[in-house]
């Protein structure tokens, strides 16, 4: 669940990126070694961001799913135009460079250099999460491609089942019960971004999504064999993650940080698409349930003053200012900037 508006201080013109594969910013970790956990953890006060192995996906299903992908954002103006996202629904197509950071500046004038199709938690219409919250409801699925709607189920339960232990590990590295996270995630409002980044020329400046940081737990990324996605390391320098073809990336999103009290990161990052070959990617949101108030489960750290996260409050000012011409409401949690690091 990508943060709104991008950081004042980022340039509107991208800097170049660096990868160091004989000194590996991002670190790639076994999801069954038994120093997982501690891994993790060391990784996470650092970068915030991993390239996790052994998390079950077979590769095959990373490409099914994106193979399905193309086939979506083929489809003609018109079908995209019948299952467009609406302001009081954020499911369906989201039509190329529709959404613009709230403060251009971090973007000069242009929208995000990407179309989309958004997916949230396959809630039941009879389900009783129904009546508690706006934001639960039914997917909206393509007739035209009967296929996504499987693939996807397919793909979001085999992501539940990996983000499991993952997430088990990181509450073991805080030292809290491994399962203290899978009890805020019965009824949640994980959601899904199906993305189509077109192709653009090398020495392209525009951004696939502006700089940003995610506001839910975890992401999970299967980042392809086309590059795009870049990290913020700590000293500034924007690098690429070095992640194995079966790979998922796996990074903190400022919920998990808030419950580690700031000892987890979460990690600024884009995406600026140089390959010149179209790019396609399905970033998966973990994020609790609509009535979960995040707050710390250690100490803070001294420096680290986030004010407490009310799930349902925050998701739905995510939906809303996601729609054009919205800017965060001045009260609440702070949407706006890249500034707290």
């Amino acid at each position: 669940m990508p943060r709104i508006a991008a950081s004042t201080t980022a340039s509107a013109k991208p800097e170049s990126c660096t990868n160091r594969p004989s000194d590996p910013v991002i670190p790639v970790l076994d999801a069954t070694a038994g120093n997982f956990a501690a891994e993790l953890r060391r990784a996470s006060r650092d970068i915030g961001l991993v390239s996790v192995v052994g998390h079950g996906i077979p590769e095959t299903l990373f490409d099914r799913v994106r193979s399905t992908l193309r086939t979506l954002f083929a489809f003609s103006d018109e079908q995209k135009r019948e299952l467009m996202i609406e302001p009081r629904n954020y499911r369906g197509f989201i039509p190329l460079g529709f959404f613009t950071p709230n403060r251009v500046e971090a973007n000069g004038d242009r929208g995000d250099r990407y179309e989309g199709y958004k997916l949230h938690w396959e809630c039941p219409p009879d389900h009783p999460v129904m009546g508690a919250c706006d934001l639960y409801g039914p997917n909206r699925w393509p007739a035209d491609l009967p296929e996504l709607r499987s693939v996807i189920h397919e793909y979001w339960a085999a992501c539940d089942r990996a983000a499991a232990p993952i997430m088990a590990a990181y509450a073991d590295g805080l030292g809290v019960d491994p399962d203290v996270f899978a009890r805020w995630h019965a009824t949640p409002l994980t959601n899904m971004t199906l993305l189509h980044y077109p192709a653009q020329p090398p020495a392209s400046d525009a951004m696939g999504i502006h700089p940003h940081k995610d506001t839910n737990v975890i992401t999970l990324l299967h980042p392809g064999d086309v590059p795009g996605l870049e990290v913020r390391s700590r000293d500034g320098t924007w690098i690429t993650p070095d992640a194995p073809s079966d790979a998922l990336v796996v990074n903190v999103g400022e919920m998990l940080e808030l419950w580690s009290g700031g000892e987890y990161i979460a990690t600024p990052h884009r995406v600026v698409n140089r390959s010149g070959h179209e790019r396609y990617s399905f970033p998966f949101f973990v994020v609790p349930n609509h009535d979960v108030v995040v707050e710390p489960l250690l100490p803070r750290r001294a420096s680290y003053t986030t004010e407490p996260m009310p799930v349902g409050a925050l998701s739905a000012e995510v939906w809303r200012t996601n729609w054009p011409d919205e800017t965060p409401s001045t009260a609440g949690h702070d949407l706006g900037t890249l500034d707290r690091t």
